[in-house]
């Protein structure tokens, strides 16, 4: 009698996958959408990078879903198969099929797997993608119970494929090297180089004093498993400084790989060496082009910048798809345009071959030309209906322009047009977070251009105001001067006309409201008779404030109201919520709360949208004073803490408002004396730390939970053994000191800090300090102090 077909073969056929030899980190999300993906689709292609784990993660994602597949799960490994006419003949053997009575090995695999329920990985097709295809095709027609899941650097492209992109592993924000050494453990790059620094260093650990390093290496290495592995490696040698600071060189650095894989996955260099050969020869052109590009690229800059020199523009389209399918270029949606990178580790792979076909020199300046002719189409476009457009565009730009304002400052033939561009870009540095890097490039450009043209008068009435947003009044000053001096000498009208609203924003700024009006009609008459809308529209917004502040309300409304009007006319939003904040200022003084919360609301609704810090942090100067004056003091003070983060954010005070800085005061004053010192604090505080989301969200009415929220129930949650390591804590103890103190080990003590910095919300013990301090004020105020204890 036959025995049924069950035992030791047929189980050992459930899962004839390679062993892992090092433990898998993270992908928790990719698993998972490995899993679904197979559940809905019988062809299912991982597509990435080199080096970015697709064959680990389909390692990891098979066993999970070994039980579905009676006739079990088979690995077919193609990375060192370089005949396509082999590639059914491997398929074959790796099935481990005996019976080769059929001429063909497709027909032997149709054969044997027309009645199986089973899952084949083809693993590194994209050498063979054509093949893989077909063959992947024929084989899911003749086996309906087939799955195939398939690792390429480009989609497969036949009927029924469903393709999934692995990204390169999560990297903590720009503040991660922040949190407690426990938190960004959990980061999955860094916690990917611990365990392989561990591996080759037994005694390496994350600690306080190498958190920074380690963040900074996963960054250079964008988070690639491969890269990160290999420099791991690199510790048998070097310390972690060391490698960070050699990873500039990583191609050279980065070349110990494990000798049981295959040579070009030892080394980044061989595997990008791989990648490129998979490319054609424009598409390889291309990549060496697109280089010279800083963050990411849109097709229109790839088109401007990277055509010519054999590559027509009506070609780029198609290269550019065609390195998006090889995962070199990886597309990114933001709004309705696509955009596209590359890894650092590619870009600068593209930039050794840019620099060896002697283009280098070509496309740098190209990308020069193409940033200095957006700057300017955006300063032409800026009062208009696609102004809000231009704003966002020119953020996604930021790197670009950077890099092209450096090109031009390090060329003395260049140097005038990079002053010109950033004088361009002042909207952009100032509706964003670059107030200081504006200043940077205008002083740098300023220092070098001396010549006292048009160009020169124009950077310096720039330059003064962002240095008047500053509060660096002596260097405004001294900047409109000598661009006054200028326009005299050369009749430049504009140039005058934007001297005088500096130059009345500075007096202002020093109380002199009288001089200043007489500046801002000035400079509202040479703006109206050159039709210069937007030197007309900040003339009136800022007459309209001055007017507000000598108690003139109706020239205030009145001016307002043309401002609005203007901005109306030509479908412009930026000037508009900026004239609003100042009616509302105005509405307030005259005691219409509710209509001046309204223009508040709306203009930093606009700002929102925006992503203007600098008009929403006026916003909330102005709601701050309203709620004061409604009595509405827990919110005046939460508002107030949210106003602080903001200028500490942007290192501008006021926003350049410096003459409505008295209110702000007048404010504290009275917010604190009605709450009390401790109360204050405690709102004031509570409101500092929302992040900048849930600040405005709170700020327009949208969340509520903030104010819902006692002042003395912050900490509430922790726990007595909690409560009173915190207060060891504020005493300056260490850990070692507080875990002999209680007679426990470091590592508890250690652990209990982590809970209290999560619980609380905080980053550092000297925030549990001051939480601490804030509650024996609170106790000795009369309240109950907070121990935690329910």
């Amino acid at each position: 009698m036959t025995a049924p077909r069950t035992s030791a073969s047929s189980r050992q056929q459930k899962a004839r996958l390679p062993a892992e030899a090092t433990s898998f980190v993270g992908r928790r999300h990719e698993v998972a959408e490995v899993k679904r993906c197979l559940s809905v689709s019988r062809a299912v292609t991982l597509t990435g990078v080199g080096g970015v784990g697709k064959t680990r993660l389909a390692l990891r994602a098979a066993p999970d879903v070994a039980r579905d597949f009676r006739d079990g799960v088979w690995f077919v490994e193609l990375a060192a198969v370089e005949d396509p006419d082999m590639l059914a003949q491997i398929v074959v053997e790796a099935l481990e099929i005996r019976d080769n009575r059929l001429s063909s090995p497709v027909e032997v695999l149709t054969d044997h797997l027309r009645d199986k329920q089973a899952l084949m990985i083809l693993d590194n097709c994209e050498h063979l993608v054509h093949e893989c295809a077909v063959l992947a095709d024929v084989l899911l027609r003749s086996a309906p119970e087939l799955r195939i899941l398939a690792t390429s650097r480009e989609a497969l492209g036949f009927a029924g494929e469903q393709t999934l992109s692995v990204p390169t592993l999560p990297l903590p924000d720009l503040d991660g090297a922040r949190l407690p050494v426990k938190s960004l453990a959990k980061c999955d790059a860094v916690c990917l180089f611990t365990e392989r620094a561990r591996a080759v260093l037994p005694s390496f650990a994350l600690t306080e004093d190498n958190k920074d390093v380690v963040v900074g290496i996963c960054r250079q290495l964008d988070g690639l498993p491969l890269g990160i592995e290999l420099a791991a490696v690199r510790l048998r040698a070097l310390s972690v400084q060391q490698l960070h600071e050699r990873l500039d060189d990583r191609f050279r650095l980065l070349t110990a790989g494990s000798r049981a894989v295959l040579p070009r996955h030892q080394t980044l260099r061989a595997l990008i060496d791989w990648s490129h050969a998979l490319c054609s020869e424009k598409e390889q052109a291309l990549w060496a082009r697109v280089s010279v590009f800083a963050g990411s690229l849109d097709l229109e800059a790839a088109e401007a910048v990277c055509s010519g020199s054999g590559i027509a523009r009506e070609e780029i389209l198609d290269l550019v798809s065609g390195l998006v399918d090889k995962s070199i270029l990886i597309r990114e949606e933001h709004g309705s345009q696509a955009r596209y990178r590359l890894l650092e580790i590619i870009r600068q792979y593209g930039m050794e071959k840019l620099v060896a076909a002697g283009e280098e020199a070509t496309l740098r300046r190209r990308h020069r030309d193409h940033y200095r002719a957006l700057s300017a189409r955006a300063r032409e476009q800026l009062f208009g209906p696609s102004q809000i457009a231009w704003f966002a565009r020119l953020r996604l730009e930021h790197a670009n322009l950077h890099t092209a304002l450096e090109h031009c400052f390090g060329d003395p033939s260049e140097v005038a047009g990079g002053l010109d561009m950033a004088a361009d870009l002042l909207y952009h540095w100032i509706s964003c977070y670059y107030l200081g890097e504006g200043r940077h490039w205008l002083d740098r450009g300023l220092a070098a251009h001396t010549e006292p043209d048009e160009i020169r008068a124009r950077a310096l009435w720039a330059d003064s105001w962002l240095a008047i947003i500053q509060a660096d009044l002596a260097s405004a000053t001294a900047m409109l001067k000598e661009s006054r001096s200028i326009g005299e000498r050369l009749e430049l009208e504009p140039v005058l006309a934007y001297v005088a609203l500096y130059s009345g924003m500075i007096a202002m700024c020093e109380g002199d409201a009288e001089p200043a009006i007489a500046l801002y009609q000035e400079a509202l008459a040479r703006h109206r008779a050159g039709d210069d809308p937007v030197g007309t529209a900040l003339a009136l917004i800022r007459l309209s404030l001055a007017y507000s502040f000598c108690g003139d309300s109706a020239r205030a409304i009145s001016l307002g109201d043309d401002c609005l009007a203007l901005s109306d006319a030509h479908g412009e939003g930026w000037h508009r919520a900026y004239m609003m904040m100042a009616l509302g200022v105005e509405v307030w003084r005259q005691g219409d709360a509710a209509r001046a919360t309204e223009l508040e609301t709306k203009s930093l609704t606009f700002n929102r949208a925006l992503d203007d810090p600098l008009g929403a942090g006026v916003n909330l100067e102005v709601l701050a004073w309203i709620a004061a004056t409604e009595k509405q003091y827990r919110r005046a003070a939460q508002l107030l803490g949210i106003v602080e983060t903001v200028w500490q954010r942007i290192g501008a005070p006021l926003s350049g408002f410096g003459h409505l800085s008295h209110y702000h005061h007048e404010c504290v004053q009275h917010t604190r004396q009605a709450l009390g010192d401790s109360a204050f604090d405690l709102a004031f505080t509570r409101g500092a730390r929302l992040t900048y989301d849930q600040a405005l969200a709170y700020a327009l009415g949208e969340d509520k939970r903030v104010d819902e929220q006692p002042a003395e129930t912050k900490g509430a949650q922790l726990t007595p053994r909690e409560t009173e390591i915190a207060a060891l804590v504020a005493q300056g103890l260490s850990n070692r000191e507080i875990a002999a103190s209680l007679v426990i080990s470091q590592r508890t003590a250690e652990g209990h800090i982590e809970h209290i910095l999560s619980k609380l919300g905080y980053h550092s013990r000297a925030q549990i300090a001051v939480w601490v301090g804030e509650q024996a004020r609170t106790a000795d105020d009369g309240s109950p102090p907070d121990t935690g204890v329910q």
